[in-house]
């Protein structure tokens, strides 16, 4: 352990939640906001473009990268900045004191965990299931990078297996 000390969880007032745009994103995030205005705190949606680089090694038709990447992030600012009026009423009727949005560019697990790390997060709560498939396959879980990696306590939320009310089925 060397000769860090631990100590208690501190005091929720921040907390960081990703978002993919899946069907599940807007449960997750109302979930997220749920918590978050519990304790008063501040929520900060985080949505990360996959960065190509991670795709060297595949076959990728002659594009423009750069370009690429530059429309797929200003496509993403867009999508947050809806998904952000979407959910707005339901994060002030929770009680979260704001709500602060940010796109990134990069591996979507390290992105996470930094910008966690750069606005010392009290707190990640995130989904463990988004997109599946080869991404899935090729990439890894996400949500394990961030658990394993993150200096702050992660909550993660199984859309599959949770948030539903047990008698009836539906959304709590």
């Amino acid at each position: 352990m060397g000769g860090e000390v631990m100590s208690i969880i501190q005091e929720i007032t921040s907390v960081v939640t990703p978002v993919d745009f899946s069907d599940n994103s807007r449960l997750i995030a109302e979930s997220a906001a749920y918590m978050a205005g519990k304790f008063g705190a501040n929520m900060h949606l985080v949505y990360v473009v996959q960065n190509f680089e991670d795709y060297s090694g595949f076959f990728v038709p002659q594009l423009t990268l750069p370009n690429l990447e530059e429309e797929l992030l200003g496509g993403a600012e867009n999508k947050m900045a809806s998904f952000c009026e979407e959910i707005d009423s339901f994060c002030k009727e929770a009680g979260v004191s704001g709500v602060e949005s940010k796109v990134f560019v990069g591996d979507v697990g390290e992105k996470i965990v930094e910008y966690a790390n750069e606005i010392d997060a009290s707190m990640v709560i995130m989904g463990t299931h988004g997109y599946k498939g080869l991404e899935k396959i090729m990439f890894g879980s996400v949500a394990d990078k961030v658990v394993r990696s993150a200096s702050c306590p992660v909550l993660t939320i199984n859309p599959y297996t949770c948030c539903y009310n047990r008698a009836d089925k539906s959304i709590a």
